[in-house]
């Protein structure tokens, strides 16, 4: 755990950083005064936390404020991650096994979100955890994408499934899940191609690469995920909410989040859709995908913690 932290802190320096260093020092070695809040209240909004968390973070505080006047700025940052941890109850998603085998993950995102590295992550932690798995490399709209997939795979050595690339999406699905299925593998994770939520044939697409997959297995795609981009703050809500509507996202994985100020985007769209966080990207190596966990967001973001 303490490990996994360490991971969550370090990755989130830069979001830390536009809490604390706006508030000069707010949360450590001083008091909190009236001038400490209102720049609080300034930092919350530029990490995108959202005028409604920021308001019930601030509401507690000065409550506690109005209580002491001297309240100490640790304690302050204690108050705030408690809001943050009660406003994420329920966000963690806990990744399940479908009653038969594979377990289908689909990934979908724009491009550039880190859809495809993300797949191969994935793939990794699931190995590291016991599980056997297969990647599909349906990014075939884009020619890079399979050799991308391909090259992690190889690095990680894990097995894919790739045709030429312009193929057939949909066909490469269904044979990587034949190919699952063949080998017992544990799952099959789908590497989709990356689209605008505005691009209509390749939405398109993800309905048809849903329509085949269920050709072998009608639950399928059982998860589907939508990467996010963390660095692109307040539109990534937007973008989720066309493909959710489009798809039925069943979780989000949110990535960049080791050099942006602007992690609190994923807050706001736990609050408007209750889509569950499976994971949050904080760096470029395989292991740099960790489980979300809202405890440690909450403590990373309010520099808490060893």
């Amino acid at each position: 755990m303490f490990g996994l932290f360490k991971k969550f802190k370090d990755g989130f320096a830069k979001t830390v950083a536009a809490i604390s260093d706006q508030t000069a020092g707010i949360f450590f070695g001083k008091r909190i005064d009236e001038d400490s809040l209102d720049e609080l209240e300034e930092a919350l909004i530029t990490a995108d936390f959202g005028v409604e968390t920021t308001q019930e973070i601030l509401a507690e505080i000065k409550q506690a404020y109005t209580a002491d006047k001297s309240l100490q700025g640790k304690q302050a940052a204690e108050i705030g991650a408690a809001v943050l941890q009660r406003v994420l109850s329920g966000a963690e998603g806990s990744l399940t096994a479908a009653d038969q085998k594979p377990t289908v993950i689909a990934m979908i995102g724009v491009n550039g979100s880190g859809k495809t590295t993300t797949a191969a992550k994935l793939a990794w932690w699931l190995k590291q955890d016991g599980e056997t798995v297969t990647l599909a490399a349906c990014d075939t709209f884009r020619a890079a994408a399979v050799e991308q997939l391909k090259s992690w795979a190889t690095k990680l050595d894990i097995e894919v499934v790739a045709s030429h690339p312009g193929a057939d999406a949909a066909a490469v699905a269904f044979d990587a899940w034949q190919a699952a299925k063949a080998r017992d593998r544990d799952y099959l994770i789908v590497d989709t191609a990356g689209r605008l939520h505005t691009k209509g044939h390749l939405m398109d697409e993800l309905a048809k690469i849903r329509r085949v997959l269920q050709k072998n297995d009608p639950t399928a795609p059982q998860h589907r995920w939508l990467v996010v981009d963390g660095s692109l703050g307040t539109n990534s809500i937007e973008q989720a909410k066309v493909f959710h509507a489009s798809f039925g996202l069943t979780g989000l994985v949110v990535t960049k989040l080791d050099g942006t100020s602007r992690g609190g985007a994923l807050v706001g769209i736990w609050r408007q859709l209750k889509i569950p966080i499976y994971f949050l990207g904080l760096g470029e190596k395989a292991e740099d995908l960790q489980p979300f966990s809202v405890e440690n967001y909450a403590k990373a973001v309010f520099g808490l913690g060893d």
